[in-house]
């Protein structure tokens, strides 16, 4: 059996909530499924400090449920479902949810995120929200003058570990090459600024601690005649090794990058088929905020509502 619907939303988070709030507002009757991380990255988040609207702060689960919240006051019909299989060959567009529900819909808002990327050991799992983060913008001002590491050796980790080091007491780079991958001007940066320690050659064993992250087991030269493990004392551990837009489900219709990211005209969340925007973190490679990927969520709404009234003029 096929439903049909004018707007459909795929993914939730802020980007997905705040274009189903739009859009239901608009009386555009959108329906949203979720995905399979319902309310996406900050419901595993548990300080929120700088989204405006929460002087005194919340947590990532109380902000998405606020959300949802907010766009079933408006009557969004929202679901638990996940997007399996996609046809945007033409409109309307075919969509697949959980291999056996068929959506035809005349308008697609692509919030599916980006998943960070970790390291694999399971402390990582056992210390989130207790000192593991990926993301030094949203969590660094939790460890002012404390002592952090960054994992990672690219622009993003450079970036992030200068970002560290205005709040940081200490920020230790762990590098697992003998060299840094990034670009020389942001390499300079890293290594003129005093507060950062650039571990080369060093991989994360483990990290250690009671209920939060107080220090990280390395190993130096791994496999090497003269490797040598080594403990650092931290209060915070960083992952900075990049991102993966769930965007592949996508791919064979609407352009991304060379890493996934969905391409969309600048300044706009229109993507090369019309009739499909993409807001949030998966079309984001820069700033990967709450806030920035609602804003996004609002314009891909009200872009729906334009290309469906002049669609129907």
């Amino acid at each position: 059996m096929t439903e049909k619907v004018r707007c459909l939303i795929i993914g939730s988070g802020p980007a997905g909530y705040t274009a189903a709030i739009y859009a239901s507002r608009a009386n555009l009757a959108p329906v949203l499924y979720e995905g399979m991380q319902p309310g996406g990255q900050l419901t595993t988040t548990t300080e929120v400090e700088n989204f405006p609207g929460y002087p005194e702060g919340t947590t990532g689960p109380e902000l998405m449920a606020d959300l949802r919240k907010q766009a079933q006051r408006f009557g969004a019909d929202i679901r638990y479902g996940h997007v399996t299989a996609t046809d945007l060959s033409q409109a309307p567009y075919k969509v697949t949810v959980d291999g056996e529900k068929v959506i035809e819909t005349d308008t697609i808002i692509i919030s599916t995120g980006a998943t960070a990327k970790y390291l694999g050991i399971p402390d990582e799992t056992k210390y989130a929200g207790s000192g593991v983060s990926a993301c030094a913008t949203c969590d660094g001002f939790f460890y002012r003058k404390m002592k952090v590491a960054v994992v990672g050796g690219g622009d993003t980790a450079c970036e992030e570990a200068i970002y560290l080091a205005g709040l940081a007491e200490k920020v230790y780079m762990i590098v697992r090459k003998p060299f840094l991958r990034a670009s020389k001007i942001m390499q300079e940066r890293v290594f003129k600024n005093s507060k950062i320690e650039v571990l080369f050659e060093h991989e994360t064993l483990g990290l250690t601690g009671e209920k939060v992250v107080q220090g990280a087991n390395l190993v130096k030269r791994r496999g090497q005649a003269d490797e040598e493990q080594v403990h650092i004392e931290i209060d915070g551990f960083f992952l900075a090794i990049g991102h993966k837009p769930n965007s592949d489900i996508f791919k064979p219709w609407v352009e991304t990058d060379e890493v996934g990211y969905i391409k969309t005209i600048p300044g706009t969340p229109k993507t090369n088929v019309p009739g499909i925007f993409a807001a949030g973190d998966v079309a984001d490679p820069h700033y990967r905020q709450a806030i920035t990927a609602a804003g996004t969520g609002c314009q891909a709404a009200i872009e729906v509502e334009r290309y469906l009234s002049e669609k129907e003029l």
